[in-house]
């Protein structure tokens, strides 16, 4: 795949990427514009279409296509891979078990399914607004306080009770049958194909990219042969339960904007909370949530132990399926760094009822009450218990101080338990014993995961920015020697072209001065001779360079160079690229005269006088000030 990569870097223009996401305007060879990733008023994020890389000297962040696709979608790499290939209609090769297969059909069978189904939504949308047959389901969303904008907002549809509509329509525009039963939208039965959802309501399921990957269809009729409720897109090629989130891609802005989420029960529910301001609203597809769905959400909120708590809140019924939920929960509480909450109406009603019976201030405030997880769960614990009794108190106290060991902070523990105490109706003092019983159970059994030691590849788990800077230290632009060897590195960045082979072979990494500097030179040494376009070169250096200085190389193979180009190549010129190598060379020689000088003053006045050693160095000496006045002499003609 690493090839296929290359060449996707090489057909995907940085900037036709960039605008559509930014607002651009030329800024001499570079682009200018407001950063995307974070809130600015002058202009300070860069691109730069010839090396294919942007930098913003405001946050510091700066990359390629594939990493702006990551960062401004929230995306893996793999799903960036996958959403530029598909964006110029490039087939990627995928690994799989040693062998390496080629998608059929250009740009791929993944493409093929995901059209299917994005017509298919269409013609199910069209279905709700216009056909006679589909009162049933206009019914049913007027019921819910949802008009023809929700529905169309939402993309909300409705599948005909016939049989094979669907099939038809898709036949018609040019589907094959294999391709209907692949992604999930028919079943083939002993008269052929079939429908999959027949007389119900169905609601687009979304990746987090905006493709429809499937459906979810809500029961209408009494006389529908398939009892259940919900039925929901069978696992596919492009739809895996298990990471979808019902409502992610609206609300993925939101959940990095707020670095929160809500996490609500069903798709009404969600309707009604974007509809009511609650941006940041979302839902599982059929299953539990868990843990792949906490680890999309990580990513997304950049939840992290070393920033400040991101926040999770849900939503449940005030029934034993919603209190069941909220410990499922509460069970995978230790997987987060985030604070997680649970909200439920005092009234019961989820959001969607909540939004028809009070209105949207109702659901905001909903989600503004929720209480801790810990609290939610350790009170219906406690529930379960007569507390008017000796041992119901009891009972309730050693399961309440189980749950009350599990907080991370233990800084919260004491305040936790003495907070239960009163709740179960003991004092402090008795609540006591019971949690140091259950510190020292658990001493003695396998305790929760830590918050990130099952998931060591998340991309928000990285070092950020920030952080991969701070280990090698900032160049101090104020030495003018070291602006000159950030000069240079730009023009091999950006301008290969412009130096000789010989001007790069008389530096090394000793011709520069800041450790940093030094280090990209060191990576350009690994990437070789420039060679193919610009972009590839600078994506070679970025790959040899280590993670602590590959934000450097992305910021200069963006920043824009202090000098007039020439008129006529709209370029620097070659004098000016020869400047800098001269410069640098004649800083390392005047340094290796010094350090030459020191040695031979050394071996003067040891006491016991090497004829020989002496010589060689005097020798020595004498060549290093020669070439350094050859040097000079030069930059004066």
């Amino acid at each position: 795949m690493a090839e296929d990569v290359a060449t996707l870097k090489e057909r995907t223009s940085l900037e036709e990427v960039v605008r559509e996401h930014v607002t651009l305007r030329r800024s001499g060879s570079s682009l200018l514009g407001l950063c995307p990733f974070h809130d600015e008023k002058t202009p300070s994020f860069n691109v730069n279409p010839t090396t294919n890389h942007y930098f913003c000297f405001g946050c510091q962040e700066g990359g390629d296509a594939i990493s702006f696709v990551q960062k401004v979608e929230h995306l893996t790499f793999t799903e960036a891979v996958e959403r530029l290939a598909q964006r110029i209609g490039m087939g990627m090769r995928h690994e799989d078990g040693g062998t390496r297969q080629r998608d059929d059909g250009g740009v791929g069978r993944r493409a093929r399914l995901v059209e299917a189904h994005r017509v298919a939504q269409e013609f199910y949308a069209d279905q709700l607004l216009t056909a006679q047959g589909a009162r049933a389901g206009r019914d049913f969303m007027r019921e819910r306080g949802f008009d023809s904008a929700a529905a169309t907002l939402f993309g909300v549809g409705y599948a005909p009770r016939g049989g094979e509509d669907l099939v038809r329509h898709l036949r018609v525009k040019g589907f094959q049958d294999d391709e209907l039963v692949a992604g999930g939208l028919a079943g083939r039965g002993s008269r052929g194909l079939y429908d999959r959802f027949r007389g119900r309501l169905v609601w687009p399921i979304r990746d987090i990219t905006g493709d429809c990957v499937g459906f979810g269809a809500r029961r209408l009729y009494d006389d529908d042969r398939i009892e259940a409720k919900y039925l929901n897109t069978s696992e596919t090629a492009i739809y895996k339960k298990s990471t979808v989130l019902y409502g992610l891609d609206a609300a993925k802005k939101a959940i990095a904007r707020d670095r929160s989420a809500v996490v609500v029960e069903g798709y009404t529910d969600v309707m009604a909370c974007h509809l009511s301001g609650v941006e940041t609203a979302i839902a599982t597809c059929g299953t539990a949530f868990g843990v792949d769905h906490i680890k999309v959400l990580r990513r997304i909120m950049r939840d992290e132990a070393d920033l400040a708590p991101s926040k999770v809140v849900f939503t449940f019924d005030g029934d034993a399926a919603g209190q069941k939920a909220a410990m499922r929960a509460f069970g995978e509480d230790q997987r987060w760094a985030s604070q997680s909450f649970v909200a439920v109406a005092r009234s019961g009603m989820d959001p969607c009822e909540l939004r028809q019976a009070e209105g949207p201030d109702a659901v905001r405030a909903l989600v503004e009450d929720a209480v801790p997880i810990f609290e939610f769960a350790v009170r219906t614990t406690i529930a379960r218990y007569d507390l008017d009794t000796g041992e119901g108190r009891v009972g309730a106290a050693k399961a309440a101080a189980t749950q009350i060991v599990q907080i991370r902070d233990e800084s919260l523990q004491g305040r936790y338990w003495a907070a239960v105490a009163g709740w179960i109706g003991i004092t402090p003092e008795e609540m006591l014993p019971f949690v140091r019983e259950a510190r020292a159970a658990k001493r003695h059994i396998r305790s929760p995961e830590p918050v990130h030691s099952d998931e060591p590849a998340e991309p928000s788990l990285e070092p950020t920015a920030d952080e991969l800077r701070d280990a090698l230290p900032r160049p101090d632009l104020r030495d003018p020697v070291v602006l000159a060897e950030r000069q240079l590195l730009q023009v091999v960045l950006q301008l290969p072209g412009l130096l000789e082979p010989a001007d790069l072979d008389r530096l090394d990494g000793d011709s520069f001065s800041a450790p940093a500097h030094r280090s990209v030179w060191d990576a350009v040494v690994i990437a070789g001779r420039p060679g193919g376009s610009t972009a590839a070169w600078a994506d070679a250096v970025v790959a040899a360079a280590p993670a602590a200085v590959q934000p450097l190389v992305a910021e200069l193979a963006v920043a824009p160079l202090p000098v007039t180009p020439d008129r006529a190549t709209g370029l620097p010129s070659r004098r000016y690229a020869a400047s800098l190598v001269a410069r640098l060379r004649e800083v390392a020689l005047g340094r290796q005269v010094a350090d030459t000088l020191s040695q031979l003053r050394r071996l003067d006045n040891s006491p016991e006088p090497d004829l020989a050693a002496t010589r060689e160095v005097g020798l020595r000496l004498q060549a290093l000030q020669r070439e350094l006045a050859d040097l000079r002499d030069k930059q004066e003609a």
